[in-house]
This record gives C-alpha cells, sequence and structure tokens, in this order.
C-alpha cells in the first residue's frame, strides 16, 4: 500500500512538497500573448490551498467560456499546476481556440476529509461566477475538466450541481452556476471498486475517512455514480486501458450509468496508455477534446 500512495504522489513527476510561489512554473506553456491573474484567494482567506489561477486568452472580444481545470494527485498531493506539463498542447489549444482556463487549488484529505474538495472546488467555482465580469467570462459557458482525482471531483461538481447538495457548499456563497460539459481523464467513479477499499490507509479511505467498504455510507457520497441523472450535462470521459491506478471499470461505469439516464457520454479508452502521460496530449485525444468543448460551449 505504501508503494501505491507513493506512486499516487508522483505519477505526476512532480516534488512531493507543494509549490507555494507566488511565481507561475507552468506560464511557459501557454501561448505568447496570454494574460494571468495568480493565486487568488478565493476563500478570502489566507489557506495557500484556497488559492486559484486564471489564464485568459490574448485579445478576446465580448465574453469567453470558461474551462475550469482540477489537478490529480489521489486527494493528497500536487497542486493547482499539475496535469499542465503532460497536457501542454491541449492547454495551449485551448487558449488558441478562445476559451479563458481557470485551475483551483483544494485542501488534501490529509488537511480535511470529504467533503471537504468539494466546499473548496464549489467555492472557487462561486469565486469565478461572482466575478465573471471583471474577468469577461460568459457565465453561461462553464465546463469542467478534471484528472484522475481531479476527474472525480470534476465528475462530482458536473453531477451534483443540480441536486442542491447543502453538504458541498459554503453557507452563504453563489450555487447558480451551471455546467455545460465535464471532461473526465481516468477520474474514479465509484471508491468501493478500488482494491484499497478495505484499507483506511488507502487514497479512498484517507479521502472519506474509513475504508468505503466498512463505511459505504461515507464511500456513496463520495462516488459520481451516486448522482447521476437526466439532467445532467454532457460528458467526454478519457480513459487509458493500462491504467494500473485508477481501472478502467470505473469510467465504463460512469459512461453505462450515464447512457440509462439518458445523458450524452462519449467514452474514449487510449490503448496501451498507463495512468497518466503524453499519451493524453496525443493529436487525436486532443481533438475531441477540443470537438466536445465547441460543441457545447459555442
Amino acid at each position: 500500500m505504501k508503494t501505491r500512495i507513493t506512486l499516487l504522489l508522483l505519477f505526476l513527476g512532480l516534488s512531493l512538497s507543494p509549490v507555494f510561489s507566488q511565481s507561475n512554473p507552468v506560464m511557459k506553456l501557454f501561448p505568447e500573448g496570454t494574460i494571468l491573474h495568480g493565486n487568488i484567494p478565493y476563500m478570502q482567506d489566507t489557506l495557500k490551498k484556497h488559492l486559484l489561477d486564471i489564464y485568459l486568452p490574448p485579445n478576446t472580444k465580448g465574453k469567453v467560456p470558461l474551462v475550469i481545470w482540477v489537478h490529480g494527485g489521489g486527494w493528497l498531493s500536487n497542486d493547482k499546476y499539475a496535469d499542465m506539463g503532460y497536457m501542454k498542447e491541449t492547454i495551449a489549444e485551448i487558449i488558441n481556440q478562445g476559451y479563458a482556463l481557470a485551475s483551483i487549488d483544494y485542501r488534501f484529505s490529509t488537511q480535511a476529509t470529504f467533503p471537504a474538495q468539494m466546499l473548496d472546488c464549489n467555492a472557487g467555482i462561486s469565486y469565478l461566477y461572482d466575478h465573471a465580469k471583471e474577468y469577461g467570462f460568459d457565465t453561461d459557458r462553464f465546463a469542467l475538466m478534471g484528472f484522475s482525482a481531479g476527474g472525480h471531483l470534476a465528475s462530482m461538481l458536473g453531477l451534483s450541481i443540480n441536486q442542491k447538495v447543502d453538504t458541498f457548499f459554503v453557507p452563504g456563497t453563489s450555487r447558480d452556476f451551471k455546467f455545460k460539459a465535464v471532461v473526465d481523464f481516468y477520474g474514479p467513479a465509484d471508491l468501493t471498486l478500488f482494491p484499497g477499499a478495505t484499507d483506511p490507509k488507502s487514497p479512498e479511505g484517507l479521502l472519506i475517512g474509513a475504508a468505503p467498504l466498512d463505511r459505504p455510507d461515507l464511500a456513496k457520497m463520495a462516488s459520481p455514480v451516486s448522482f447521476v441523472d437526466e439532467n445532467d450535462p454532457p460528458f467526454l470521459i478519457i480513459h487509458g486501458e493500462k491504467d494500473d491506478l485508477v481501472s478502467p471499470r470505473q469510467s465504463h461505469l460512469l459512461n453505462a450509468w450515464l447512457k440509462v439516464k439518458g445523458v450524452q457520454t462519449d467514452l474514449i479508452v487510449v490503448p496501451g496508455a498507463p495512468h497518466f502521460g503524453p499519451m493524453f496530449d496525443a493529436p487525436e485525444i486532443r481533438k475531441r477534446v477540443l470537438e466536445f468543448l465547441k460543441i457545447n460551449l459555442n
């Protein structure tokens, strides 16, 4: 299990120490002229995990659609710069196509158990919604994009928003936003499907504060499949065939539930691909992602 957690911590090839510098280590990945609003405190407090970054395309006219980026890391590592390093061509194309991008930090499971991560992400999105006029966002064209644990959270955010779950929102924050699309890269869909579901020290156990199979009630509340209904936004789900950290069965299950409820969904299983890496930034995958965003955000 220690090896598995270490792999999750390292899977993005980043340092295990969080990056709290005021410098932006990924700005070089963005097209020239991209406008950065960095390290914005979306909760008006001093927690370093309550920050977000906004990247605006250059020379924009009128309101722009917004892609909200949710990083991975087993719910216990990395930061708002994570996953960008191996998705650099996709990031550049998002900006070149005239979309804004916002990346949100959230508390680790070792700092606060679920639903703290939902509280943080929804608070960040509330900030983006409330300040849309200031940054030029079109509040009718919000999309989510998440990776691994971030794919889980993006799915949770997109699926639960129409069910008005009070415990997922900080009191007093906006809840009026909606999502037009969700792109889920290899995110967990059901916490009880993990091999470590009997282990409270597994990443999924640390997330909810108990072994998922000992507390199926907590696992259900933290599993995207629990919130699928006919009013959900369209999904594009992408998973590696050879993923040994999050089984492709997770994405197959979510895709099946969405189909059962009549929600527009598409599942891409990338042949030979592992849990993460540049295979997900390949031209054919990037094309599908941008087409999906164009159909649903334009």
